[in-house]
């Protein structure tokens, strides 16, 4: 394989695999490792790993190289570009325009977590980031999407943290119903205004937890 080609290849993998979860945020990025399991030379994986930082995907530190953990002041402009994004989907569409089939399947799923609901926080965050994800790439714009994936990434360390409540995953759910109903249906506007609460309030939440964790860490250096 050109050498052009390879470098591409590996950026494109190790981005993948940070975006989707597949690489733990809390996981340091050597490359020595990195190069043995995408079964290539560390050149190649080194020059990835820029890339990476330069896109904010990984930062670097004296303790090495690892996925980005956002900062607490992070959180509140991450939540304002997911915002815009997602947003975005709805506004440049039309009830016409949407892919009503991955919609309709999105429905199915959702409804189906009322009986069956997600087993632990890591399982809700991943069905939640597939929601919203679909519902963005149901509106057509595949730059759109990227970046909304980029955003999941970024927060994704912070939203796992804590444990799952009862009454705020049914909420969730209901929440994530009505709002694939509400595009079906062609109402537009309420289905936005159902998306940005529902952002608003997971952003508070994140928030809530970064600081309690924030808390725990200072108390535990003291």
């Amino acid at each position: 394989m050109p050498r052009r080609d390879l470098r591409e290849k590996v950026y494109s993998s190790l981005r993948r695999d940070l975006i989707s979860g597949a690489i733990s945020s809390t996981e340091r990025l050597g490359e020595e490792r990195l190069a043995e399991l995408y079964g290539v030379s560390r050149t190649p994986v080194r020059e990835a790993l820029a890339r990476l930082q330069s896109d904010g995907l990984v930062t670097r530190d004296e303790a090495g190289v690892h996925a980005y953990r956002p900062r607490l002041s992070d959180l509140p402009d991450l939540y304002e570009l997911r915002a815009t994004l997602e947003a975005r989907g709805i506004t440049r569409s039309t009830p016409q325009s949407f892919d009503r089939v991955s919609l309709t399947t999105l429905l199915d799923t959702w409804t189906a977590l009322r009986t069956d609901p997600p087993a632990t926080t890591d399982d809700l965050v991943a069905m939640d980031e597939h929601f919203h994800v679909t519902l963005l790439a149901a509106s057509g714009n595949s730059a759109l999407t990227d970046a909304l994936c980029t955003v999941n990434a970024k927060v994704r360390p912070v939203r796992i943290l804590g444990g799952l409540d009862a009454a705020a995953i049914v909420s969730a759910i209901d929440r994530h119903v009505e709002i694939v109903e509400h595009v079906l249906a062609g109402t537009l506007d309420s289905a936005l205004k159902l998306l940005l609460a529902h952002i608003d309030c997971s952003r508070d939440r994140v928030v809530e937890r970064a600081e309690h964790a924030a808390a725990l860490a200072g108390a535990v250096r003291m």
